[in-house]
Order: structure tokens, then C-alpha cells, then sequence
């Protein structure tokens, strides 16, 4: 705007500023697409976020002996995974906290707020000194650190899904959606190639010493990125009247029962979803892999995340989400022990990476279409906070405890297959809370 046509009428040219930052920040929504930048600024904020909770979860052995030693490995890497779940005890309440802030002051500033707080876990992670070098303060850091990311991830997915599901164009809201869990994909595949790097270049003195703190040094390294590319992204959350009357506490108590069912749709994938992310540790310690070949299960992972993720979504769009969400969830209750037990019986890197595709790709579809239906079935007003909500307590509930129930399992029943009849039971209970849900595929979500 000049200053020629301020002064000539002030008001109607601060309404007409007005209506074209309203245009501005609803520009996603129309039928020309999102622009790529936007949908990267999301991309990249979550995936730096799996990034480094999950690449935890890579390294539970190095960080096992050099936080927890105990009287023996098993004990030690047992500790190590408990305190993987810490970090999801943490999650409903950023959950709760910075979704109910997404339905008030907007996506964007709570999406640059879980980045503020992974950086802080992340930092104090990659930092600690050892055990042997401080003592009992050492693993009190970590878990303190494990605590803050738990809280920043509880609270960006809800953020960031509500955004892409508004910001999409009409027919399309499930393949943006699913650039959520494909940028997990991307985390994991980044995390596992880095992984990889490491653990070929160093000797297993270097690796137990310090190599294991190079992803996490290394993925500080992106978060200026990630910051100013969150801060050029538009506000979906739209004020008035309607925002205002469909948010707070009292909402979220009416879709309780919406919110509930969702939580136990989140149950089966979160659990199929870490028990790939546990392939690798799986392979090391249960089938004793070499590390560098284990790692080979995690690059698999992120790639049949990322693309059928994608995929499931894309499926979504045309068919609906119930069936996309639902028969790929079925199937992996019937063939995830049979795959197992193949892999126990043949350990080798084909077959690893064959078990690892056919677990991580049903669970993707599935996650792909899941994570559109959700948001779809709440208002707007409190979007952001009952996605959080659910994911957060479903992942806290399951996710958090996978790793350690099915180290445990295996050790006390000696059940090499007990992780694929964890999934197994987990996937039926879920599919039957997918039966549950209506089809969102056509559901007005302005509201």
C-alpha cells in the first residue's frame, strides 16, 4: 500500500491490508495447491524431531553403557530402553499444553516452540558426560533431557497435522496429512544412513566412547533451517467466533468419545511402528547381527515409511479411509508372526530387510490414512488439542512401553517372536476401533 492512498482514506485501505493478509494466510486452502515451502517448513521441523528421538532409540546400546552400567548387558540395554520410554511419559502433557495453545494462538508459533524444546533435550543428550565421568548425575541429565523432547513431540504432532489437513486443497487433505508420518520416514531413513556412517568409519571403542554423540551433535546443525523455514509459514487457525466457541476444556470433553476411539487407533501403529524402529536393536541383541548390518533395517524403515505413508494417503483420497486405515492393519495381524518366525530361522540381511519392508509398510498405509481421519472428526477449535491428546497418550501408553515389554518378553519367555505377537494382538484391537470410526473422507472440516 502507498502512503498516497492511506492518507487519502485511511480505513478502507487498513480493511482492504486487512482482507489480504486473511487471503494470505487461507492461500493454502485453495484448489491451486499448497506451496512446497510451506509444506517443507512442516516437513522438516517434524522430521528434525523424530530425528532425534528415535535416533535414542538406534544407539539404546552405546547409550546403555555409557549411562546405565549394570551387572550385565542385558540389564544395562533393559535400563537403556526404560529410559526410551521416559520420554514418552512427558508426551500427553505437551499434548494437552501446546495443543490447546495451537487452538488459541495458532499452528505456527506452537510448531516453533517444540522446536525451541527438542533443541534443548537434544543438546543436554549429546553433551552429558558419561557414567564413569560424573556419576549419578549422569543419567539423571538423560532423563531429564528424554522428559523435554517427550514433551515437544507431544505436542507437534497435533500442530503440525491440523495445519497440513487445513492448508490442503480440497480431495487432498490425506496426502498432505501424510506428510506427517512420511517425514518420520525421513527421520528414520536420515537417522539410520547417518547411523551407518558412523558406526563404519569409527572402532567400537571410538563408536562406545563418543561416536554415538555424533547424529545428535549433527542434527543441531539444522535447526536454524528448520526455525526461519517455520517462520515464513502462513496461520491456519482462522479467527472468530467459530474458533472461539468450538475450543477449551469443555469441547474436548463433548468429542471425548471421538478422542477416545482414536487413542486406540493409534495403538496398533504406534506399537508396529516401534517395534521397526526396534528392528535394529532387535537384530543386534536377539539375533546378533553385526551393528553395521543391523543398521541396514532402520535406512529400511525410513524408505518404507516415507513412501507408503505417501502412499496410504494418496489411497485415502480416492477410497475412502476407513479401508485404507483398516485392511492394511488386518493384514498385519495375520502375517507379522509368520514373518518372524521366518526371520529366526533364516537370519540374514535379505530377510531382515524383507520383515523389516513388510511390518513398516502395512503400518504406514495404515498411519497414512489414520492421521487424516482423526483431525477430520474434531472442529477446528480444538484440532490441534485432541490430535495431541490422542497420539501423546496412545503413544505414551504403548509406544512408549514397546521396546522394554517386548525386550523383556523375549528374555522371559524365550520367544524370539514375542515383538510380532505383540503386534499381532495390538493390530486387532485397533482395527476393531477403526470399525468404530465413520468415513471423514467428505466431512466439511471449515467449522
Amino acid at each position: 500500500m502507498s502512503t498516497t492512498i492511506l492518507t487519502r482514506d485511511a480505513a478502507p485501505a487498513r480493511r482492504a491490508a486487512t482482507a489480504r493478509r486473511a487471503a494470505t494466510a487461507r492461500a493454502p486452502a485453495t484448489t491451486q495447491g499448497v506451496p512446497r515451502r510451506i509444506v517443507a517448513a512442516t516437513v522438516a521441523g517434524n522430521a528434525l524431531e523424530f530425528y532425534d528421538f528415535v535416533t535414542y532409540a538406534f544407539f539404546a546400546v552405546y547409550i546403555g553403557r555409557a549411562f546405565f552400567p549394570a551387572s550385565t548387558p542385558l540389564a544395562s540395554l533393559l535400563l537403556s530402553v526404560a529410559v526410551f520410554g521416559v520420554g514418552f511419559v512427558t508426551r500427553p502433557l505437551g499434548g494437552v499444553l501446546i495443543g490447546m495453545f495451537a487452538d488459541r494462538a495458532g499452528r505456527k508459533p506452537a510448531m516453533l516452540l517444540t522446536i525451541a524444546l527438542i533443541t534443548i533435550g537434544t543438546l543436554g543428550l549429546a553433551l552429558t558426560p558419561s557414567y564413569a565421568q560424573i556419576g549419578i548425575a549422569a543419567p539423571l541429565i538423560v532423563v531429564f533431557c528424554r522428559l523435554v523432547q517427550g514433551v515437544a513431540l507431544g505436542g507437534e504432532v497435533g500442530p503440525a497435522t491440523a495445519f497440513l489437513v487445513e492448508a490442503a486443497p480440497p480431495g487432498r487433505r490425506a496426502f498432505y496429512s501424510g506428510w506427517q508420518l512420511a517425514s518420520q520416514g525421513i527421520a528414520t531413513l536420515v537417522a539410520g544412513v547417518i547411523g551407518m556412517a558412523v558406526i563404519a568409519t569409527l572402532t567400537p571403542e571410538q563408536l562406545q566412547a563418543w561416536g554415538w554423540r555424533l547424529p545428535f551433535l549433527l542434527s543441531l546443525l539444522l535447526v536454524p533451517l528448520a526455525v526461519f523455514l517455520r517462520r515464513e509459514m502462513p496461520e491456519t487457525l482462522h479467527e472468530g467466533s467459530a474458533v472461539r466457541e468450538h475450543a477449551g476444556l469443555a469441547t474436548l470433553l463433548r468429542h471425548r468419545r471421538t478422542i477416545g476411539t482414536a487413542v486406540l487407533v493409534i495403538l496398533g501403529g504406534t506399537v508396529s511402528n516401534y517395534v521397526s524402529t526396534y528392528m535394529t536393536t532387535y537384530a543386534m541383541a536377539t539375533l546378533q547381527f553385526p551393528p553395521l548390518v543391523a543398521m541396514g533395517a532402520t535406512v529400511m524403515v525410513g524408505v518404507a515409511t516415507f513412501g507408503f505413508a505417501l502412499l496410504g494417503g494418496w489411497l485415502a483420497d480416492r477410497h475412502g479411509r476407513k479401508p485404507v486405515m483398516l485392511w492394511p492393519r488386518l493384514a498385519t495381524a495375520v502375517l507379522v508372526v509368520p514373518a518372524f518366525l521366518w526371520l529366526i530361522a533364516q537370519p540374514s540381511l535379505p530377510v531382515l530387510l524383507a520383515v523389516t519392508l513388510l511390518t513398516t509398510a502395512l503400518g504406514a498405509m495404515s498411519g497414512g490414512a489414520s492421521i487424516t481421519a482423526i483431525p477430520e472428526l474434531l472442529p477446528r477449535g480444538i484440532r490441534a488439542s485432541g490430535l495431541s491428546i490422542a497420539y501423546a497418550v496412545g503413544v505414551a501408553l504403548f509406544g512408549g512401553t514397546t521396546q522394554f515389554v517386548v525386550t523383556w518378553l523375549i528374555e522371559v519367555t524365550g520367544n524370539k517372536a514375542a515383538p510380532a505377537w505383540y503386534v499381532a494382538i495390538t493390530s486387532l484391537v485397533t482395527a476393531a476401533a477403526m470399525l468404530a470410526m465413520p468415513e471423514s473422507r467428505d466431512r466439511d472440516i471449515s467449522g
